[in-house]
């Protein structure tokens, strides 16, 4: 069993600065300190933010999927070009509960007609054995938009205020 969900939202700076975000380690720093709801602790075990670069994020007590409390995921592919950002769970989380595959998308769009705009995509694909189908109930994006949500409101914060300054 397979499956994807998807949403988008609007961040009012430009596409090449929210990249600056999204497309590197600054994500999780930003992520760490801003949504203890979603994440207790994201750490970076291996790697610089480029591809291959593997996190640990613990998750608060009782808050995480199914109550679990930890995942490593990898980054996949960090494309600079694109601005494409993919990351897959390794092991822990849902991997726990019968998914082979669990990744998460996050795409920077320049927003066409609107200059000093950008649309940023997330998307979730999974995939899972059909003795576990039950468990796609638990498949969600929340954790992932609210991840978006956070930058593109401290893009806004940060860009807004000196947007001859470039963020970093």
């Amino acid at each position: 069993m397979s499956g994807r969900v998807s949403k988008e939202i609007e961040v009012k700076v430009p596409a090449n600065e929210a990249w600056k975000v999204y497309g590197s380690l600054q994500l999780a720093k930003i992520v760490g300190e801003g949504l203890p709801n979603f994440f207790s602790k994201v750490e970076v075990v291996e790697g610089d933010g480029s591809a291959g670069t593997i996190l640990h994020v613990s998750l608060p007590p009782g808050t995480g999927t199914a109550g679990l409390p930890w995942y490593k995921e990898k980054y996949t592919v960090v494309d600079d070009e694109r601005r494409v950002k993919d990351a897959e769970v390794l092991e822990g989380g849902l991997m726990d509960l019968g998914f082979t595959l669990y990744r998460y998308r996050m795409e920077v769009i320049e927003k066409e007609g609107k200059k000093g705009e950008c649309i940023v995509r997330g998307s979730v694909e999974y995939e899972l054995n059909e003795d576990a189908a039950a468990n796609a109930a638990l498949v969600s994006i929340e954790p992932l938009l609210a991840v978006m949500q956070i930058a593109a409101d401290y893009l806004t914060q940060n860009y807004n205020t000196n947007p001859c300054r470039s963020i970093s």
